[in-house]
């Protein structure tokens, strides 16, 4: 660490131990767990939606970059829009039974419909 650059140290703000080092930010990306081991679940969603229908796919294990395609490949199966973050897909209306299909097909086996 080069100078006294206190915007890269983490979760301390003063320490008297003379062998404290500090924590640095990890930008490593979580592996991608293969298709058959990742436990989807698929769930009708409006809340907080002003009463508009969403589907969300919860519980997807992996990268961002992954996430997204994942995210686009349903989003263009169905038609619609929609937006992948957090772990979280979300497509706009009511497509449980298309994207269990489309997920079916693409080799994700383990896939719960709420």
């Amino acid at each position: 660490m080069s100078g006294n650059n206190w915007k890269e140290r983490l979760n301390v703000v003063y320490s008297t131990n003379p062998n404290f080092a500090y924590e640095h930010e990890s930008n490593e990306a979580p592996e991608t767990l293969p298709k058959d081991k990742q436990l989807l679940k698929i769930q009708l969603d409006k809340r907080n939606r002003n009463g508009k229908k969403v589907t969300l796919i919860t519980g997807f294990a992996g990268s961002d970059d992954d996430l997204q395609a994942l995210g686009k490949l349903l989003k263009t199966k169905c038609g619609v829009g929609g937006t992948a973050k957090n772990n979280e897909i979300i497509i706009q209306g009511d497509f449980r039974a298309k994207i269990s299909e489309i997920l079916l097909k693409e080799g994700y086996s383990k896939i719960k419909s709420i």
